[in-house]
């Protein structure tokens, strides 16, 4: 059974700025929303091998060593509150979008290196993920479904903030309020992991 929990984090954590998502905006200032849907699939297939990789090797580990996984939560919810502090901080810096033509194999490294791809591995997937085909198809198919749409929110958003169309839009709203739901939701985590102990 997939929680809202899971769903909530998937999103807020797919929705934060991050080399894939940059990459993405980039792409949709260069090249549009209909030339860019060609890179959803590399992000999908990038995610899918890092999470299930890091997942199996977690998996491996925690009996041998069942303080990995509480472990692992509490980084994961480290790492969330520094991500949501950068941020914040950067929130008033003007970010390059300008890259030159984004290809689908470079989508595709920079997904498959995100650290995300840990993050979603060691905490927010359940850990019956990795134990359970059953549990890892409905989870997994999940993910991938919310990534469609999030992909092509980032694609949108980049030609939105080239073009100034809409004034509350701009990027300092998006990283502060991007921010302010990371520490929301690394709460929960922590709480999470503190309690496996």
């Amino acid at each position: 059974m997939i929680s809202w929990l899971f769903v909530s984090l998937v999103i807020t954590i797919l929705l934060t700025p991050g080399p894939t998502n940059t990459l993405l905006a980039s792409s949709g200032i260069e090249s549009g929303l209909k030339k860019s849907l060609k890179l959803i699939p590399a992000e999908a297939t990038g995610y899918l091998i890092a999470i299930s990789l890091w997942g199996i090797l977690i998996d491996s580990i925690a009996d041998s060593f069942p303080l990995i996984p509480p472990v692992m939560k509490l980084l994961s919810a480290t790492y969330i509150i520094f991500l949501a502090l950068k941020l914040w901080k950067t929130s008033t810096v003007d970010t390059t979008l300008d890259q030159p033509l984004i290809t689908v194999k470079a989508l595709f490294c920079a997904t498959l290196l995100n650290p995300k791809a840990l993050l979603f591995a060691s905490a927010i997937f359940p850990a019956s993920s990795w134990s359970s085909t059953h549990n890892y198809v409905i989870h997994m198919g999940t993910f991938l479904a919310l990534i469609l749409p999030i992909a092509m929110f980032w694609i949108f958003i980049g030609s939105i903030l080239v073009s100034n169309r809409i004034s509350w839009l701009n990027q300092k709203n998006l990283k502060r309020t991007a921010s302010l739901v990371l520490v929301s939701f690394s709460i929960p985590l922590s709480y999470s992991a503190l309690t496996s102990f």
